[in-house]
């Protein structure tokens, strides 16, 4: 709910369930933030006004009518540089007579009910257009310069969402150089930032940094929002917990470069600003025209980590994720590439298909390689016809026979790149990213169309429109596999290259909107190079992304760890490999990996015909759980408690009838049996049934114990060995008992002991490096 209050001071109050966010007209015209927190019953902001009667020393008055204050001890909606405040600004320009002085002041302010979407970019959206809006009015008492503000109010979910639009208002041309998206001014410091880095396969690490004083620059810079910084960030108090504790979280909905910085100054105040990263930034505003910035997404929570998450996590599947796959369960898939790379042909593809279809897959998916010359990643990329050496019957054909076994059938795509060895770029080297006569600095061979020119955006709209029309295609995987270097377009004249890298962001998307909107019953998965565009600007048109190019059921604790503190884990694609792993060559147990993987949008991706009989089995029997439970683990409620050698995770569904547990070890302490599992999220004075798998252990698994136990000497890896495998299986411990919920939630439930070497027995739970259990929990009537 929004509220404007009047009297002797204008402000703004803004609820959502559990907080609110308020601010005022200051006497000078400036937007005083004045609290954004728990919820809190307001009518009158006096109280919550910082009282100024002398500025202090070495700092400067606004104006000669304000000399009690300086802008730099002020917390402010919006901020530029020139006026005294020093910190991070929000809007920089470049006048006609070269000043760059902003002085933007109350205007005029309206409250309305609904969104209108943006012109160039994605946004947070209402099912039933009924969010409430306040827009401010600020204008430049320099040149005349307007700009807007805009607030949404998602009360359910306790978010706020925040826009700006810069207006040239003025007579002369303005280089704007600088357009974030919000700041929020907090008047406290000593918070702990934390932010998420990696790079390719190791995305979404989580990093905390204590900020007492300075700046903290979370960024990218590679014309996505990047694998190295996501542009998800929160701060809490350094004793904030999973689920205890202030925390505000940050997001953007971009998928370009981007820019959160949080600044404490000298007055312990603490300014987090968001938006387009300003590093070679300059946009030419001509009389009349404006800048729309991305939307930018904040959440607070008393609850801690968990309750920020779920927060951002509501707020996502209702008002960024949208079309007929918002709600829909997610098929189960199979994804050809780490099965077979670039060597298949329509037999090859169809034998595997076969085999996951009796293991209970339901979407066979098709990925590099099936277009052009395509036989490796250095040519044919922007080729997009049908190799028909490799498919004779072309797509029609391969997806008709993939339909025929009963199953949906899938491509994956590259819309964005051209190889220079390619057809589209011999015709057209022009629509390519790269400045002539200078070298240009490759990646994965492969360079980056420039989507800044409309023509290449409508070519490849035809282009893309045609093959998803040429075969009954039920998915689509999106890649994305090289960063932006020698960042040049040739549609754009000089003056105008330092546009490129926003223009290029609003042609993908408006590839994107075309390419969803003309065919909604595909289901979208964005990739870039695995986690390389993880954003909600992805998300409002591809309801999940690949997660990481690691499969790696230990580094994909880590990653989906990460992503799980601002995005549900069914915005998470996440698949179960081979091993050892392509990537790390780590051996990780079946279970566990379908463990981590069942925590995200279930696939798999390995050659199931060179699976043995006892893990097709087990696929299959992994499989018919996942879709057993699936309405929990694709909507359900997902919540953190361990995250160190041991993770611990909970998925409780909507209802709270029904929940799955799982933790899992990275490494063996020794003499350590014991083990606690412990619920979060279940109903307190409900009963619930709580049990786990029964599960039979390879007796080769145990090593040379064997011998302690077998009537004659056995060798490992002999033939005896395998033979007696092949008959003998260790029987595994049991969990089951009755239980309710705050039991579950505030004792847990203490699990049968690990191996420690003293001994083995069904009462013993045999626990190695990487091993997992899943445990369930389902309401008693």
């Amino acid at each position: 709910m929004i509220r404007k209050l009047t009297g002797d001071v204008t402000s703004f109050i803004l609820d959502t369930k559990n907080t609110t966010y308020a601010f005022r007209v200051m006497e000078s015209g400036q937007i005083e933030h004045l609290y954004y927190g728990r919820k809190i019953h307001v009518d009158d902001v006096t109280s919550l006004i910082e009282k100024h009667a002398f500025a202090p020393g070495n700092c400067n008055f606004y104006d000669d009518e304000h000399t009690n204050f300086t802008l730099e001890d002020v917390c402010l909606e919006t901020s530029a540089y020139g006026k005294g405040d020093i910190r991070e600004p929000m809007v920089e320009v470049v006048c006609k007579d070269g000043s760059t002085s902003l002085d933007f002041v109350y205007e005029s302010d309206s409250i309305t009910k609904g969104k209108e979407p943006f012109k160039t970019l994605p946004g947070s959206y209402d099912e039933n257009n009924e969010v409430e809006h306040l827009t401010l009015t600020l204008r430049d008492k320099n040149e005349g310069f307007i700009l807007e503000l805009h607030y949404y109010v998602y009360e359910d979910e306790n978010v706020i969402t925040k826009s700006a639009r810069f207006v040239n208002s003025s007579d002369n041309s303005v280089k704007l150089t600088r357009m974030l998206s919000q700041q929020l001014d907090i008047n406290a410091d000593k918070f702990v930032v934390t932010s998420f880095h990696g790079g390719w396969t190791k995305e979404m690490n989580k990093v905390d940094t204590p900020l007492n004083g300075g700046k903290y620059v979370n960024s990218s810079f590679t014309g996505t929002s990047s694998s190295r910084s996501n542009p998800f960030i929160f701060i809490s108090r350094p004793e904030t917990t999973e689920n205890s504790g202030e925390c505000y979280g940050f997001n953007l909905i971009y998928s370009g470069n981007h820019y959160e910085a949080v600044e404490v100054n000298s007055f312990h105040k603490t300014r987090i600003s968001t938006g387009i990263n300003p590093q070679n930034f300059t946009f030419d505003i001509a009389p009349g025209e404006d800048f729309e910035a991305p939307e930018a997404v904040l959440t607070y929570s008393y609850e801690g980590h968990n309750g920020m998450s779920q927060n951002l996590h509501a707020f996502v599947r209702k008002h960024i994720v949208r079309g007929e796959w918002r709600d829909k369960a997610r098929p189960v898939l199979l994804n050809s590439w780490e099965a077979s790379y670039f060597k298949f042909d329509e037999g090859s593809l169809v034998n595997l298909a076969k085999a996951g279809k009796e293991v209970g897959i339901e979407l066979f998916v098709m990925d590099d390689g099936w277009f052009g010359t395509r036989n490796d990643d250095k040519q044919a990329l922007g080729d997009w016809d049908c190799n028909m050496k490799k498919l004779p019957h072309g797509l029609e054909g391969l997806a008709k026979k993939i339909n025929d076994l009963g199953l949906e059938f899938g491509i994956w795509v590259e819309p964005e790149m051209v190889n220079v060895n390619s057809d589209l770029y011999r015709t057209h080297p022009e629509w390519s990213m790269y400045i002539p006569g200078k070298a240009h600095s490759e990646g994965r061979n492969q360079r980056i169309l420039d989507y800044s020119n409309p023509e290449v955006v409508d070519y490849m709209i035809e282009k893309m429109s045609s093959v998803f029309a040429s075969a009954n295609i039920s998915y689509v995987k999106w890649d994305m596999n090289r960063t932006m270097t020698d960042i040049y377009s040739q549609y754009l004249d000089a003056d105008h290259q330092l546009e490129v890298t926003h223009r290029y962001v609003c042609g993908v998307y408006r590839l994107m909107k075309a390419l969803t909107e003309k065919f909604p019953h595909i289901l979208f998965e964005g990739c870039a190079a695995g986690g390389n565009r993880f954003d909600l600007g992805a998300l409002c048109y591809f309801p999940q992304i690949w997660g990481s190019d690691n499969t790696d059921a230990v580094c994909r604790l880590h990653i989906q760890n990460g992503y799980s503190y601002g995005y549900p884990l069914s915005t998470v694609g996440s698949h179960v490999s081979a091993v050892p792993n392509h990537q790390t060559l780590r051996n990780t147990p079946l279970d566990s990996r379908f463990a981590v993987a069942s925590f995200g949008v279930l696939g798999y991706e390995l050659n199931l015909n060179d699976a043995n009989k006892e893990e097709l089995e087990d696929i299959k029997s992994q499989i018919a759980l996942y879709k057993q439970y699936r309405e929990t683990l694709q909507k359900g409620k997902f919540y953190r408690r361990r995250a160190d050698n041991i993770f611990e995770w909970t998925i409780v569904s909507q209802d709270q009838k029904t929940a799955v547990g799982m933790i899992m070890q990275q490494t063996v302490m020794p003499n350590d049996m014991y083990q606690t599992y412990t619920a979060v999220g279940l109903k307190e004075d409900a009963k619930y049934h709580f049990f786990g798998l029964t599960k039979k252990h390879d007796v080769r698994l145990f090593g040379d114990l064997i011998n302690t136990a077998a009537p004659f000497h056995v060798k490992q890896g002999s033939l005896m060995h395998d033979i007696i495998a092949k008959f003998v299986k260790m029987d595994g411990e049991t969990e089951d008992c009755t239980v309710y919920g705050d039991s579950l939630m505030y004792a847990g439930v203490k699990l049968k002991q690990s191996f420690v070497g003293t001994g083995y027995s069904d009462e013993v739970r045999f626990f190695p490096d990487f091993g997992s259990r899943l445990y369930f929990m389902e309401e008693m009537d």
